[in-house]
């Protein structure tokens, strides 16, 4: 299983539309094979990023979303808010999960190659 966090850095006067646009998603990554879920975490500092925190069942079923036509249509309305609503840019991070205390049984994530989007 592996996790991504997607570290988005929005501008407070902006919070709520960027959040409103999540409730909207196009939810196409639901029906995706291999994927757990999807969380939007709200910084608790103003200063701190929002973070996109997806779980998946392996780095193969997450690489095949974000090279799928659903991954390009998903993101496609993500430009819907002007550039003054980040303050800096997005921070893409992938985390292999090695131990889930939920499920001790789990066979970890292979340790995998840096990830880079488009390869």
């Amino acid at each position: 299983m592996i996790t991504t966090a997607n570290r988005i850095y929005v501008n407070p006067v902006y919070a709520n539309q960027f959040e409103e646009n999540f409730r909207n998603r196009a939810k196409l990554v639901d029906a995706m094979p291999g994927f757990i879920r999807n969380q939007l975490l709200r910084p608790v500092n103003p200063e701190d990023p929002y973070i996109v925190f997806t779980t998946w069942a392996s780095r193969a079923h997450f690489e095949a979303w974000v090279r799928s036509d659903e991954f390009r249509q998903g993101h496609a309305r993500s430009g819907s808010l002007p550039g003054e609503a980040f303050t800096k840019s997005n921070q893409l991070e992938l985390h292999e999960i090695v131990l889930d205390s939920a499920q001790p049984d789990l066979v970890p994530e292979p340790h995998g190659q840096p990830f880079k989007m488009g390869h």
